[in-house]
């Protein structure tokens, strides 16, 4: 198994901070263009435990891949977590953490994964699939520096 820790100063009180990563509605906004990312389902303005989201991406080449998720945990304006109930990985599990500190909040996304494919997706973990997701949550800390400056 796999994991990527990314940790980010947002310049916004805790529930501005809350309000806007916990809302699926705001996900294509982080998400890079080239990942085709959308969501498919309406969804609830709070988020809650055993909500199930579909969305469509395009991680590679373009091919669209329905990606399902279930948030498994919520303690509000603390943390949640989503799960991959379907899509490209084999185990896809996220932590979204939130922590008021002075001038903002520290955000901390851990994200524990594992490959599909065997051998053959852990070779081409290193080339493909952890380059792509390092340049996803760049693409994120970007985004995220700018909208809250």
């Amino acid at each position: 198994m796999y994991q990527l820790k990314r940790t980010q100063f947002v310049k916004a009180d805790l529930e501005t901070c809350w309000d806007f990563f916990s809302s699926p509605a705001n996900l294509k906004e982080i998400t890079p263009k080239s990942m085709g990312f959308d969501v498919l389902v309406e969804t609830p303005k709070d988020m809650y435990e055993g909500l199930m989201i579909e969305y469509r991406v395009r991680p590679l080449l373009g091919i669209p891949m329905r990606w399902i998720t279930e948030i498994t945990h919520v303690k509000d304006r603390n943390y949640f977590v989503d799960e991959q109930r379907k899509g490209p990985y084999k185990i896809w599990h996220h932590e979204h953490h939130f922590k008021a500190v002075e001038g903002g909040v520290e955000m901390t996304d851990i994200v524990s994964y594992e490959v599909p494919f065997g051998l053959l997706g852990r070779l081409v973990h290193p080339i493909i699939i952890r380059p792509k997701l390092e340049a996803i949550f760049a693409y994120r800390f970007k985004v995220v520096d700018e909208r809250f400056k």
